[in-house]
């Protein structure tokens, strides 16, 4: 039974968290974002975020978008620096189509970092990428 259900790998959808000036307090955030960079729109796209360690973790997020255009992204949520020292997982399940597609992104403790700053596609902004 369980080799009936094919699950279709995730290609061209990606997390990335961007740091980025927050013009009305003068600070430098950490904000996640979701990219679309496939040739087809994603619809119905749920996002759960939660950070956690050994000893802490965070209360899940929850985040829906209707519908996430090719070629783009948009902003799931901002980081605190405190959630930064934990792995930060973010589940995320979305149609394209009719079939439904499900992937999770793991950004590992203090990885999320000004060294590890890589320009990131379609954005044009620096972050960190994980596919």
């Amino acid at each position: 039974m369980k080799k009936d259900i094919k699950i279709p790998e995730v290609k061209d959808v990606h997390v990335a968290v961007v740091q980025e000036e927050h013009l009305e307090y003068k600070t430098q955030d950490w904000n996640a974002y979701i990219i679309n960079n496939s040739d087809k729109d994603l619809e119905t796209v749920l996002i759960v975020s939660q950070g956690y360690s050994d000893k802490k973790m965070t209360p899940p997020m929850r985040h829906t978008l209707a519908k996430l255009p090719a070629r783009s992204y948009a902003k799931i949520e901002y980081l605190q620096d405190k959630v930064l020292e934990l792995n930060n997982e973010f589940k995320i399940t979305f149609f394209e189509g009719n079939q439904m597609y499900d992937k999770s992104y793991l950004f590992r403790k203090n990885t999320i970092n000004d060294k590890a700053l890589q320009t990131i596609p379609l954005m044009q902004l620096k972050g960190v990428l994980v596919k």
